[in-house]
């Protein structure tokens, strides 16, 4: 499969390190993939560049937080207009218990990962929130009762 951005080893090495760490200085880097400073420097600047590179973030610990309850919502749309999906999508982003929205297929138009601290609180957020969404026919709700796998390092 060919993909837009031709990635070489060095490449790949900077980035399955940056998924584990995006912590490490520049020479700690370097010495992992096998490169000096500058080079290394240039490769990152160019992967972010490309967009390859997004952005860099801090993983918190829901549970720690209080928010130890997953729920994900599969929802249905009335219309299937562009416009109507487009309102759903942009007002989704408004919600900040919702942390994922995927379009999908089969017979449900999308599904939903939400995070809160309560199933009271997901019962709140549903009845004041997503059933208001622009277009929502239906909502069918699944809680996660453990989380078995998680990963945020994609497999290059």
């Amino acid at each position: 499969m060919k993909r837009s951005t031709d990635l070489d080893d060095f490449d790949r090495k900077i980035l399955r390190a940056l998924q584990e760490n995006a912590d490490y200085s520049m020479a700690e880097l370097g010495d992992k993939v096998g490169l000096s400073h500058t080079p290394c420097w240039r490769r990152i600047k160019r992967l972010e560049a490309e967009g390859i590179i997004r952005g860099r973030v801090t993983l918190l610990d829901p549970k720690k937080l209080d928010l130890g309850v997953t729920v994900y919502c599969y929802v249905t749309i009335h219309n299937h207009e562009e416009e109507s999906l487009n309102n759903f999508e942009s007002a989704v982003q408004d919600v900040q218990e919702v942390v994922e929205c995927y379009s999908t297929s089969g017979d449900k138009d999308y599904v939903l990962r939400v995070v809160v601290d309560s199933v009271e609180h997901y019962e709140q957020l549903l009845k004041r929130s997503l059933v208001h969404l622009p277009n929502v026919a239906s909502v069918n709700s699944t809680f996660a009762l453990k989380q078995v796998k998680y990963t945020t390092q994609l497999p290059l």
